[in-house]
């Protein structure tokens, strides 16, 4: 599996993955608000605003990850490839380029446990989103400890 660069021709394909993968996993939302999520990701070009990198095989997109500066900002795996080591190449491939922090739904345990796992730490918490929507945030952290040089 390689991890490459994404591009603006692939951002409708990253969005198709983006609204299966939180419909796997993001069993809080319902679906008028995983469409609003969606339209804003549309409408404000989110995927523009941070460094995308995705693993792809056999011309199919199966995760992505998306920085900007040391913050994973998102990562996302299609549903029927999850646990199967995409996520952690994808996170091991953010932190080679000095990713240090990351945003974790707290209704969404299963990404807390995955970054907990692999070295972060709960440094704080809010009790809404960005956008004031009652879903808790986990700002999350690599202990120093699991930084790379």
């Amino acid at each position: 599996m390689n991890i490459v660069p994404s591009t603006p021709e692939q951002h409708a394909e990253l969005l198709k993955l983006w609204e299966a993968s939180v419909r796997a996993t993001h069993h809080f939302l319902n679906d008028r608000q995983i469409s609003e999520i969606r339209q804003q990701i549309i409408d404000h070009q989110y995927f523009q605003h941070v460094a995308l990198f995705h693993v792809e095989q056999e011309h199919k997109i199966q995760g992505f990850i998306g920085l900007s500066e040391n913050k994973i900002e998102m990562l996302f795996i299609a549903p029927d490839l999850r646990r199967q080591g995409i996520g952690l190449q994808l996170l091991q491939h953010a932190l080679t380029l000095g990713a240090t922090q990351v945003d974790v739904n707290e209704q969404n345990p299963e990404a807390t446990a995955f970054y907990l796992k692999h070295g972060f730490e709960v440094y704080q918490r809010s009790e809404t989103d960005d956008a004031g929507n009652p879903f808790p945030i986990l700002h999350m952290q690599l202990t120093s400890s699991h930084q790379h040089a």
